[in-house]
């Protein structure tokens, strides 16, 4: 039935509308790919402090990861020590301190000096970046300011002042006399670690790609419709044959009373 000229001429008719099809959605395809936005974000780019973010307000996703320098004075005996960080994949310490921003809007914000492989380092490492600054006098640090992370609960059996995040919410519980004064609920990791630290690695973010889903789901679309006409071919050809078929049973059934009616002749 297939190789009849009627079905092989349908046969090219639909191989050709398949590859219309195909065509459409290749187009629609690169249409998706051409369309797409590449979200570029200038955070290598040092920026003042002033303005980025704001005290008690969500980090703004335009902030994350920013380079940043920000001003304000170092508020001694508020270091706390965050373990289980990791340092281009090696768990070590961050001493953390606490410094009120002063070149914007007043408010706490932590700021991770460095890393130590362990906790006795990072203490005396911060113990002496207290004694060198004078908590009168304001202070510049360069860094990158990335969104305060969510507290962990210390295990049962682990000291229950112990921190595995730079939390916001939890800082402030531990910082000396700190009532309801602003605070900025992110931290910004040091660019240049002190004296006994190591800096801690902080790559740039990645770029994201925003891929227009409405050309993808047209593309499919086109794929699907070209297997439909692939498959409207076979169903049409399959009832030609079915029909056929049943013409014929038809046809032998009704022949056969005949030849049993007639006699049999003398010998």
């Amino acid at each position: 039935m297939m190789l009849r000229p009627r079905w092989v001429a349908a046969l090219l008719l639909a191989l050709g509308i398949a590859a219309a099809f195909a065509l459409l959605g290749q187009w629609q395809l690169q249409r998706a790919v051409e369309s797409s936005v590449v979200v570029e974000r200038p955070t290598e780019e040092v920026r003042p402090f002033a303005g980025l973010a704001e005290p008690d307000q969500p980090t703004k996703q335009a902030s994350t990861a920013q380079l940043v320098e920000v001003t304000g004075t170092l508020v001694p005996g508020d270091t706390v020590i965050v373990e289980g960080r990791l340092n281009d994949g090696v768990a070590g310490f961050w001493p953390v301190v606490h410094l009120e921003v002063t070149d914007g809007t007043p408010g706490g914000l932590p700021v991770a000096l460095g890393w130590a492989a362990d906790e006795q380092t990072a203490r005396e490492a911060a113990d002496v970046f207290e004694a060198a600054v004078d908590p009168a006098e304001p202070i510049t640090i360069g860094g990158r300011f990335l969104p305060s992370e969510a507290p962990i609960a210390p295990d049962h059996e682990a000291d229950p002042f112990s921190m595995q995040t730079v939390a916001v919410a939890q800082l402030i519980n531990v910082w000396a006399d700190y009532d309801d004064r602003p605070v900025y609920f992110g931290y910004v990791t040091a660019a240049e670690a002190p004296a006994g630290l190591d800096t801690i690695a902080s790559p740039p973010p990645e770029q994201e790609t925003q891929l227009d889903w409405l050309n993808v789901f047209y593309a499919v679309e086109w794929a699907v419709f070209a297997g439909f006409a692939i498959y409207l071919w076979y169903r049409l050809v399959r009832d030609a044959v079915e029909r056929e078929r049943e013409e014929q049973e038809e046809a032998e059934a009704s022949a056969a009373p005949t030849a049993a009616a007639e006699p049999l002749g003398d010998d």
